[in-house]
């Protein structure tokens, strides 16, 4: 056998095993899609403080609680969306290429990034019930960071570094006060459409 036949063989078996052991189906349009839905709930965030305030300085009530309820209902239809979509996207590509979505790979994928997840949620709905509203918007974004990492062992290692980025930002909004939703927008926002466009056109063309 020719050494490029050897090399050909070798490669074929190196990118079964990557197949196998990592979930390559991810969309890099969902990245694009989770970062839309994210400005958009900024926005809207960001309506609903304004007029809470307004409702402060005209009428002297400040319903703190009612704010909280509709900033996480926003929090978690963007959240719904960007999963919906991922799955979505994630299953169509599978389809393209000939893979499945469900294997070994994505398996470790998901209980490595639950984990983290799972538990910041919790540590999240901790902090509002406490009252702590001010480090809610870093949290999400160093647990989600930290999901990203401990999950990029099993798919695209770009992963990674976007995990990092996100743990980065989450640490200076903890020492930023009063910027939490200006973080939040750059972190769930602008990295995963700058990410998912990188990933759109290295993985999906």
């Amino acid at each position: 056998m020719e050494d490029k036949d050897i090399h050909a063989e070798l490669s074929s078996i190196r990118n079964l095993m990557e197949r196998s052991a990592k979930f390559i189906s991810l969309s890099g349009l969902s990245g694009v899609l989770a970062g839309i839905y994210a400005f958009i709930g900024a926005g809207i965030g960001y309506n609903l403080l304004q007029g809470e305030h307004a409702t402060l300085r005209e009428r002297h009530t400040y319903n703190e609680e009612l704010l909280i309820i509709k900033l996480f209902v926003v929090a978690v239809a963007v959240l719904v969306l960007s999963i919906g979509t991922g799955i979505w996207l994630s299953v169509r590509k599978a389809k393209r290429t000939g893979q499945s979505v469900w294997n070994a790979g994505s398996k470790r994928l998901l209980i490595n990034m639950a984990i983290p997840l799972v538990s910041g949620g919790l540590f999240t709905m901790i902090l509002v019930y406490r009252g702590y509203y001010g480090v809610v918007a870093p949290t999400t974004m160093i647990f989600y960071g930290m999901s990203l990492v401990s999950g990029s062992h099993y798919t695209y290692s770009g992963i990674r570094s976007l995990g990092i980025l996100e743990i980065l930002l989450g640490l200076l909004c903890a020492v930023m006060p009063g910027y939490g939703l200006i973080f939040w927008s750059v972190g769930f926002g602008l990295l995963h459409i700058i990410y998912g466009t990188v990933m759109h056109f290295r993985y999906d063309k």
